[in-house]
């Protein structure tokens, strides 16, 4: 079954259950801002746990104290779908301070 795009009213109504994610070009954004590099890099490393049980994967760029994830599904044309925010949503409940942790 193919991933389909969503339209904008789908993803405007997907992102205000998601407070800090943004679209940025077809890309659906969030950068993290943390205590300090290590715990940076930890949540990098969940992410990437994320990403490997999703099959799904977002660009992911380290800071000193930063994560920023950009991420679109390539197999719906380089559009936001379903997937993009089911990866949000998980990212959201392990970021610290920001999710159930």
């Amino acid at each position: 079954m193919a991933t389909q795009p969503l339209s904008q009213k789908e993803i405007e109504d997907r992102l205000r259950e998601l407070p800090g994610w943004s679209v940025e070009e077809d890309r659906l954004t969030r950068t993290y801002r943390l205590g300090d590099h290590f715990a940076a890099t930890a949540l990098v490393v969940h992410v990437a746990q994320i990403q490997q049980e999703l099959d799904h994967h977002s660009d992911l760029t380290l800071g000193y104290n930063t994560v920023a994830l950009a991420v679109n599904t390539h197999s719906a044309g380089s559009t936001v779908t379903e997937k993009d925010f089911e990866l949000a949503e998980r990212v959201e409940g392990i970021a610290p301070g920001h999710g159930a942790n």
